[in-house]
């Protein structure tokens, strides 16, 4: 079964730095786009970054552009967003997302409900 488990998010002061992990089970990972969502209180749930089974990477949010990166171990079946420079408003909670379906599996999309996801890792930015 199909199970991805978020961690990393923590309290950090604006200006820090976080490196969430999104490890999965029951699958390979690198076969799949794995995209990392986030949403903050009271928000639509946002697409932050993604990257394709072939390994190239998209982002979705402007305001993160120069600050996340996406990257993948396909060793430890693990991907990990790395956020630097964050501010107040990156606060939310952080889902990582495999793209369900197998025709179209490794291909990144912004539509959140093509993707399974984990339960989330609350990530807090403040002095």
């Amino acid at each position: 079964q199909l199970q991805l488990v978020e961690s990393g998010g923590d309290l950090v002061q604006p200006g820090g730095s976080l490196r969430l992990s999104c490890a999965a089970s029951g699958f390979t990972l690198e076969n799949y786009a794995i995209s990392w969502f986030r949403q903050a209180p009271g928000k639509e749930r946002e697409g932050v970054l993604c990257i394709s089974s072939g390994g190239g990477t998209t982002t979705y949010a402007d305001s993160v552009k120069g600050r996340f990166t996406i990257s993948r171990d396909s060793a430890k079946n693990t991907v990990y967003l790395q956020m630097n420079s964050l501010k107040p408003e990156d606060t939310g909670v952080y889902y990582c997302g495999a793209r369900k379906g197998q025709l179209f599996r490794g291909l990144c999309t912004l539509q959140g409900g093509l993707y399974s996801w984990g339960q989330g890792t609350q990530v807090t930015v403040s002095s």
